[in-house]
């Protein structure tokens, strides 16, 4: 059974399950839906707790097994937390998982945290079994197009707002931009905020003297900020991809690699293929498949045969070689390709120019 994590905790007032996995590669949200279980175990008696590290291929499931059945006359009910940082148990843990969903009692609850999981891991035997045996709660990312929304929610949790209209849509747009990717971040500046200001309305000019830059920035993000069209968030994120010490390299192959496909792909639609068989052929979909869908369009050969060039040139420069019509710089050559590829995709703002060097927005 599948329960969203804004469900979990009104679905634990209904009552308690034997079994809770929570998985996702979001710390905050993970943490803080393993912690509305906890609390609901102890509201219900479950006094002693267990926990257990599956880490590398020695340990001990035998013993896991044995401690969740040697449960005396006079003993408190237990909760046990099994860990899976790596998020494959192995044959041996495969096996172990499937018989222990097969003798859970209403005197253990057994909460399991993973990491996220890919589509196999998701359809293997055993996590079927925990998936059919108890509930599972699977931790979404925020993403950045959400982010004012998830901040505005967790402002009202704490008895605050922005101001109405426009500049309450700024407020939190300016929030969301210092802590991007990071929700850790981003619930310690919350907290900063509700010691700070109070029960009541926040301006922008307080918000922005409280909120630090604390932004974490994804390299495979920019991808989609750069095929949406998103100019200042992309030069942003550019910026601090660089500052946090990301390697010019990788930054390089996420942009190239968008372009090779935009390529490959127009390649297929241009033999007769319609667009929908293309991307798939080309294992394009989820958010790249709708960005896709919509730049394509757009895009002539010459587009698209300028796109590649500048990938080779850009490849070339970010391996120390140089081209008289570039900048010597790796990060302003990554900047001059991500708005190659965004003047294609979007009209830049006036005073824009595909060099990066100069820029008004």
């Amino acid at each position: 059974m599948q329960v969203r994590t804004e469900q979990l905790a009104g679905h634990l007032a209904k009552g308690l399950k034997p079994l809770y996995v929570v998985h996702g590669d979001e710390p905050l949200l993970a943490q803080e839906a393993a912690d509305t279980v906890r609390a609901a175990a102890r509201a219900a008696g479950y006094t002693e707790r267990k926990v257990f590290t599956v880490s590398g291929q020695h340990f001990d499931w035998s013993g896991l097994l044995g401690s969740s059945q040697a449960m005396s006359l006079f003993s408190d009910r237990q909760l046990i937390e099994i860990r899976i940082p790596g998020g494959k148990p192995g044959k041996e843990g495969s096996e172990a998982l499937q018989r222990y969903c097969q003798t859970l009692s209403d005197d253990v609850l057994t909460l399991i945290h993973l990491p996220r999981l890919d589509g196999q891991q998701l359809k293997s035997s055993w996590f079927g079994a925990l998936d059919g045996a108890g509930v599972t709660v699977r931790v979404e990312p925020v993403e950045r197009r959400d982010l004012p929304t998830w901040i505005a929610r967790r402002l009202a949790a704490q008895g605050q707002q922005v101001a109405a209209g426009e500049e309450g849509q700024r407020t939190l747009a300016f929030f969301a931009d210092r802590v991007e990717g990071n929700l850790l971040a981003a619930h310690q500046e919350l907290q900063k905020l509700a010691l700070l200001y109070p029960q009541r309305a926040l301006a922008y000019a307080e918000v922005e003297a409280a909120v630090l830059n604390v932004a974490r920035y994804d390299v495979f993000k920019l991808g989609e900020a750069v095929l949406a069209g998103q100019v200042a968030r992309a030069l942003r994120m550019l910026d601090g991809l660089r500052a946090e010490g990301e390697a010019a390299v990788l930054v390089h192959w996420t942009l190239a690699e968008d372009i090779r496909a935009i390529k490959r792909v127009h390649d297929a639609m241009a033999d007769g293929k319609p667009l929908p068989m293309a991307l798939r052929e080309q294992r394009v979909w989820g958010v790249k498949e709708r960005l896709f869908e919509r730049v394509l369009p757009a895009l002539s050969p010459t587009d698209v045969a300028l796109l590649v060039e500048g990938a080779s040139v850009c490849d070339g420069i970010v391996k120390g070689l140089k081209h008289p019509d570039w900048p010597t710089d790796a990060w302003d050559a990554l900047r001059r390709l991500a708005l190659m590829l965004m003047q294609r995709v979007l009209p830049l703002p006036p005073g824009a120019s595909a060099c990066g060097l100069r820029l008004v927005l």
